[in-house]
């Protein structure tokens, strides 16, 4: 127990302070770089703090999630999920700094209540744990899409880094759904996307 303990606090550290890797090619690495004004730049550089902030909240949800199921193919499919999510932290870190600016100074708080979120999930049995997760990919493919609309429609390369984003956060709810996931009451639904509403709006601006 005591090294799995260590493994676990070694991901947290790791998620939070080291840079992350992509196994797969980064979907912007074809496009150019394009000219956008200032006032463009700020916008899509604090849409992907915030995107890269929901990455840091992912990887300690399904770490959470992953310590507490109880089923191995739904312990599977949180990793696999968690190793999709840490390529979309590199891809959206990178970018972050591609347009000048930092990933958000909060996201250890971030970080903590998810992974505090997750594990609770997990305990309540694995049909809510994967209807959490199906329903945490549903918002965010909710939230991905609204990214798209808001982007500076010259910045082609948030716009590949999130559209890729959103196709596989799509493939994690369909195999949660696959899975046996149970819907979730309309109350935490509504609770997931207040404190999501929260943790936008902070991570947009610091």
């Amino acid at each position: 127990m005591l090294d799995k303990l260590i493994i676990e606090f070694d991901k947290g550290v790791r998620t939070l302070f080291a840079p992350a890797a992509s196994r797969r090619p980064y979907p912007d690495a074809h496009l150019p770089e394009a000219e956008l004004t200032d006032a463009e730049k700020r916008h899509a550089l604090g849409l992907m703090r915030v995107n890269h902030c929901g990455e840091i909240c992912a990887q300690a949800l399904y770490q959470g999630q992953a310590l507490t199921a109880r089923d191995p193919a739904a312990r599977e499919a949180l990793r696999h999920a968690a190793i999709e999510e840490e390529e979309h932290l590199a891809w959206t870190e990178r970018r972050i700094r591609e347009l000048g600016g930092h990933p958000s100074l909060l996201n250890p708080l971030w970080y903590t209540g998810s992974l505090a979120i997750g594990v609770a999930a997990g305990l309540l049995g694995d049909k809510w744990n994967l209807g959490f997760l199906e329903e945490t990919e549903h918002q965010v493919g909710a939230h991905l899409d609204s990214h798209l609309a808001s982007l500076p429609e010259g910045d082609a390369k948030s716009r590949a880094i999130v559209a890729q984003m959103r196709d596989d956060e799509a493939e994690h709810a369909k195999t949660a759904h696959a899975l046996g996931a149970a819907p979730l009451p309309a109350p935490v639904k509504g609770l997931m996307k207040l404190s999501s509403k929260l943790m936008t709006t902070a991570s947009y601006r610091i």
